[in-house]
């Protein structure tokens, strides 16, 4: 017979198993306590750290007697590692009675029933085995508990666990108000989320929004919305070129307004003197009403100064120790063509190093683009300097921007220091609007003239740029002067006006860069100089200084330009409306 026994509860005593037990399968029924040879075995759950014997003699229910059991119930219990067992070391020694375990009595054969127990943990409640079927059988009286024996202790040790990990703080939440956390779900999630991160992302915005506030703001632009080019209309001009040599003309910004003959390296006499005044003002300019610096005549001036004698042109007026101003030295080689004051310029501006002037005299060609002129002498008078009609005129083009020298060559006479009197050889003076440059005539170079002129085409004062090289018709000086009369004026005849803008016509816009934009308008007509077939450039671009971040309507901003170099026509821009700061808006959406 198995049966449950609550743990803590003393099994049946030995009483009970003097009542004769009813037949029970193939054992035959015991007739008397005494008489018995085996009995039924007891399993039961024995609390850890319960007390599970009591001291000798204190149970409540009388153990049987050694001579009245033919075996005792073995009993088998879980021991903590580290705690002494709570019974004798010993198995075959008797074991004193315990109050709260009868002492099972001896069957036949000296067998031993087995207790069972099993093991639980510290603080769980054993639950009550389930007692196997067996045939009915009286009830054993349940002894009373009997108190632990002294040798045992009252409190087992227990098993040392680990710590939890942290829970989550809606979990501890609910821990403390004894509220179960609610069960996750996408909106909770979220609402958590955006508690979580909605502050801060609200300062992020604000600290973006300070900074894009005190950030200075770009600086505007200026930008054209007016066609970049004007053509004008009509077939191209064909200029009365002569039947020999080569021609090149152009109009100072305007571009090239014909060509004539193959453009290849010839002597050009003096023409070369061109570059040695140019040279000469580029390192010492002239102020507007003076005459430059004094040059003092040294000896090889004054002895150069008698080739007149020889074929040469020459100023033989001075003497050695004069002084002659720089503006004098230019008027003796561009107007009589002095080649003893060539040198003496060459002279003066390198210390004495004629050579070292030539040098500068080539390094300036190369760099106006003068690809095909070689200049040996600053007079010019050897043949082995060369150069090009177009080539000449791309000089002629930068020193019509020199009024200091234009003043000069365009002047019929000169007077030297001495009181005389010089002509200029260059016939088209004063004639025609012609501004002179310089004539150059050798038996080898033949004759060749380097020429300007200028005409009046509505407000602007255009100018021109000619060369004739390579004329040996006699007299081959006249000849080139009047094979460039004939080019200069049909060039002359052809330049007409154009009016490109309007006044008020809007041209551009200011761009704030950051989406503003406030329209410009030209505060004039813009007339082009041109003529038919020519195509000009149109260029906006501002007046000087930055643009305002912030100006009345009408502020002139910019210069509308429409051609390049000396004839370029400019028109003032103004503002058609206000210009007003960016808006708020704009200034926190900035990128950049």
């Amino acid at each position: 017979m198995f049966r449950a026994v609550k743990p803590g509860a003393a099994p049946a005593g030995p009483a009970a198993s003097s009542e004769p037990k009813p037949p029970q399968g193939d054992r035959p029924a015991p007739k008397k306590p005494s008489e018995d040879s085996e009995r039924t075995a007891v399993f039961r759950a024995v609390k850890p750290g319960a007390a599970e014997a009591s001291k000798p003699g204190s149970g409540s229910g009388a153990p049987s007697k050694p001579s009245e059991d033919s075996e005792r119930t073995a009993v088998f219990r879980a021991v903590k590692p580290g705690a002494a067992p709570a019974g004798p070391a010993a198995p075959s020694a008797p074991k004193p009675p315990q109050s709260d375990r009868p002492a099972p009595p001896h069957t036949a054969g000296d067998e031993r029933a087995s207790t069972f127990v099993p093991l639980r943990g510290d603080n769980a409640r054993p639950a009550a085995p389930t007692a196997p079927k067996q045939a009915p059988t009286a009830p054993a009286p349940a002894p009373k508990q009997a108190t632990a024996p002294a040798g045992l202790r009252q409190d087992s040790e227990r098993t040392t666990q680990q710590p939890l990990p942290p829970k989550p703080p809606l979990d501890m939440l609910a821990d403390l108000t004894n509220n179960p956390p609610p069960p996750p779900s996408p909106l909770r999630t979220f609402a958590r989320r955006f508690k979580i991160y909605a502050p801060l992302v609200a300062l992020l915005v604000i600290i973006l929004a300070v900074v894009q506030l005190v950030r200075p703001l770009p600086e505007p632009q200026l930008k054209m919305t007016a066609q970049g080019s004007f053509t004008f209309d009509g077939s191209a001009p064909v200029l009365p070129w002569p039947k020999e040599g080569q021609g090149y003309m152009a109009a100072a910004g305007l571009g090239t307004v014909g060509t004539f003959g193959e453009q290849k390296p010839i002597a050009i006499g003096s023409v070369a003197k061109t570059m040695t005044a140019y040279v000469i003002l580029k390192d010492h300019p002239m102020k507007k009403g003076e005459k430059g610096q004094m040059i003092p005549v040294d000896k090889t001036a004054v002895d150069d100064g008698k080739k007149d004698s020889e074929g040469e042109s020459t100023v033989n007026t001075l003497k050695e120790g004069d002084q002659i101003s720089e503006y004098d030295a230019l008027a003796a080689i561009m107007i009589p063509s002095a080649n003893n004051i060539a040198r003496l310029l060459a002279r003066w501006d390198s210390g004495g190093d004629q050579a070292a002037f030539v040098k500068k005299m080539n390094d300036t060609a190369k760099e106006l683009g003068m690809t095909n002129t070689t200049y040996t002498d600053p007079s010019g008078l050897d043949a082995t300097t060369v150069s090009t009609a177009e080539d000449q005129v791309k000089l002629g083009l930068k020193v019509v921007e020199m009024p200091e020298l234009i003043a000069i060559t365009k002047l019929p006479k000169w007077t030297d220091p001495s009181g005389k009197t010089w002509r200029n050889y260059n016939d088209l003076i004063p004639y025609n609007d012609s501004l002179g440059i310089k004539t150059g005539s050798t038996t080898k170079a033949g004759g060749n003239l380097l020429f300007a002129a200028q005409k009046q085409v509505g407000k602007t004062n255009q100018l021109i740029v000619g060369a004739v090289l390579g004329q040996h018709g006699v007299p081959i000086l006249d000849t080139a002067i009047a094979a460039s009369k004939d080019v200069m004026l049909a060039t002359q005849k052809t330049l007409t006006g154009a009016n490109v803008v309007k006044k008020g016509q809007v041209v551009g816009y200011v761009d704030d860069r950051l989406g503003g934009r406030t329209p410009v308008v030209a505060t004039a007509d813009v007339e082009a100089v041109g003529w038919p077939s020519l195509k000009v450039n149109v260029k906006l671009g501002e007046g000087g200084g930055p643009l305002p971040q912030t100006a009345k309507a009408g502020t002139e901003i910019g210069v509308l330009t429409i051609g390049e170099g000396a004839s370029q026509v400019k028109v003032p821009v103004a503002l058609k409306q206000d210009l007003v700061s960016p808006s708020l808006g704009s200034k926190l959406t900035r990128v950049g």
